[in-house]
């Protein structure tokens, strides 16, 4: 016989439910008000339809134009931190000790950079590359490298992207060690008696294992690196020229700069819709060749 369900606890969640729902609701029934809106100042309001997305979604426009290279920057500069910082950060969980004092110590210090606020490593960054007082900066200069970030675009997305590997890749380091950790021994037991190899270890037993972590290793860093905005703000202002505007630095600089409150809400919908588009396919691309790999290896 089942045992009857006591609903009776939702009623002690339901007031943080509606909180919740409240505080998330009423800002984006305000950006969808303005969004369909234009001002001319003076708090004054004119209808404009659909006329913000129709000048945002046209390439040939001037929002249009500087809303889609926005995009693409989001996009290149995503893929290169998640096959960066992915492959990276499954390799140190992998070389990171299992027992002993040593497993407290290293995961202090891989925990060290997450600590650090994002204004904070935007700032340590800026005085760390600068070329004449920057460690970084002044030695790559001292050996005849180029290099200035203020001034050139390789220099800085560079920058920019080993500032974000170094402060990011423990999260994903962390997630797939607690993965590996969720290994019982018998796995292991079991593939040294078939005198399975190293790889054939990592391929069979661990990667399978850590499919779960890596997935939400890759959500976590895919929509944060999306929605990038403190760092790179810090650390170039969106320079040099544009090179560095991601969607976030130029929805900011829409709205508080230009004060384009119906453009800068119409662009803030569209990025959330792209955000929330690109995570869907992450996860069901992800879940789907997770389901997939066991049915392969019973098969085989």
């Amino acid at each position: 016989m089942d045992k009857p369900v006591n609903n009776r606890a939702w009623w002690l969640v339901a007031p943080v439910f509606a909180i919740v729902a409240f505080s998330a609701i009423l800002p984006i029934m305000t950006v969808v008000n303005y969004s369909v809106q234009d001002t001319f100042g003076n708090n004054q309001f004119f209808w404009n339809g659909l006329g913000w997305f129709q000048e945002l979604l046209d390439p040939s426009t001037e929002l249009g134009g500087r809303f889609f290279d926005a995009l693409w920057r989001n996009l290149l500069f995503s893929a290169i931190i998640l096959a960066i910082e992915v492959p990276l950060g499954i390799l140190v969980a992998l070389s990171m000790p299992r027992e002993g004092w040593r497993v407290a110590a290293t995961l202090v210090i891989m925990a060290l950079p997450l600590l650090i606020p994002w204004n904070v490593v935007g700032t340590i960054w800026q005085v760390f590359a600068r070329a004449d007082i920057g460690l970084l900066g002044y030695g790559l200069n001292a050996l005849g490298i180029d290099y200035n970030y203020t001034g050139d675009t390789l220099s800085a997305w560079i920058t920019i992207v080993v500032m974000d590997v170094w402060h990011w890749t423990s999260l994903v380091a962390l997630l797939c060690y607690a993965g590996l950790k969720s290994i019982p021994d018998a796995y292991y037991q079991a593939a040294r008696i078939d005198g399975a190899s190293r790889w054939a270890v990592f391929t069979t037993i661990q990667l399978p294992k850590m499919k779960r972590v890596l997935l939400i290793a890759v959500l976590l860093r895919f929509m944060d690196s999306f929605m990038i905005y403190t760092e790179p703000f810090v650390l170039t202002g969106g320079g040099p020229g544009n090179a560095t505007t991601f969607l976030s630095i130029d929805l900011v600089k829409l709205a508080l700069g230009q004060f384009d409150l119906g453009k800068a809400a119409a662009m803030s919908l569209v990025y959330n819709l792209i955000v929330l588009a690109l995570c869907w396919v992450f996860y069901t691309v992800m879940t789907h060749a997770g389901s997939e790999r066991p049915d392969q290896g019973s098969a085989a």
